[in-house]
């Protein structure tokens, strides 16, 4: 598994399978169905998260189309949904074939770290700092206010927020929260280190009793200023397409988007496509 995705990571210069699918397969292995063999081809089944990986040697012969009809017929009358990590026209393809629908894109945006920063400027009455332990019943409380209607963020809980912590890549100094000095959290800001050059804006946060105050583009800069100071030479994120105000913010602090960094995720209710 880990050396076709790697394979297909490097061809394809996107992650073949993300973050939330390795972290099944770490903690929670008995629940991914999984159809594997020698062929370069892995189809993985979470609940209704299918991810099929082809390793770029056994593209073109007929691998990947087999494999998931050997899923689909094993999981039966379930709603799947699937990720092109890229907007490839091989995987629209594939997904009109079998009857799933485009349902959201999710573009990545990127900064370089040669653009200057503007400073930061904290509102009175909020503190920014890196997260403690005692935060974390308040960082799962804005998270589940901020991404009520996301259908992956919002559902995080304390044993998932744990598996997060738990990742390599994890720093404190790194989860930035605003402060209301009363005990409470208007917001945070999570930010990742994947390697010593490129970090990522990876969770911004805000409680929706706080928002209009400007927290959101205040935590983003401040994360931007922590990521710069440990030398990364580009910063990325990942932004719902529709989410205006939030591209507008990330636009205003000098990301960008290429048409080809945009992430389609895919639909099939059984029993309409049957």
């Amino acid at each position: 598994m880990e050396e076709i995705a790697a394979e297909a990571e490097a061809f394809d210069d996107a992650a073949a399978v993300d973050e939330a699918t390795w972290r099944a397969l770490r903690h929670h292995p008995e629940r991914v169905r999984t159809w594997a063999g020698d062929d370069g081809f892995v189809a993985l089944v979470d609940g209704q998260d299918l991810t099929l990986v082809v390793a770029p040697r056994a593209r073109g012969q007929g691998i990947g189309r087999a494999r998931l009809v050997q899923a689909l017929e094993a999981v039966g009358e379930v709603r799947l949904l699937a990720w092109s990590h890229g907007d490839h026209p091989a995987a629209a393809a594939l997904a009109a074939a079998y009857g799933f629908e485009r349902l959201r894109e999710l573009w990545v945006m990127r900064r370089p770290s040669s653009l200057a920063l503007p400073v930061l400027m904290v509102p009175d009455g909020v503190m920014v700092r890196g997260f403690v332990e005692s935060d974390a019943s308040e960082v799962l409380r804005v998270n589940a206010a901020a991404f009520a209607h996301h259908p992956e963020q919002g559902s995080m809980d304390e044993a998932e927020l744990a598996e997060r912590m738990a990742e390599p890549w994890f720093d404190p100094a790194g989860l930035l929260v605003a402060d209301a000095g009363d005990g409470s959290l208007l917001g945070f800001h999570w930010t990742k280190q994947h390697s010593p050059a490129v970090g990522e804006v990876y969770v911004v946060g805000i409680d929706p009793a706080a928002q209009g105050r400007g927290l959101g583009k205040v935590l983003t800069l401040a994360g931007l200023h922590h990521l710069a100071g440990l030398g990364v030479d580009e910063v990325l994120l990942y932004v719902e397409a529709d989410n205006a105000p939030a591209v507008a913010v990330y636009g205003g602090l000098g990301f960008a988007h290429a048409s080809a960094d945009t992430h389609v995720q895919y639909a099939r209710d059984r029993r309409q496509a049957s």
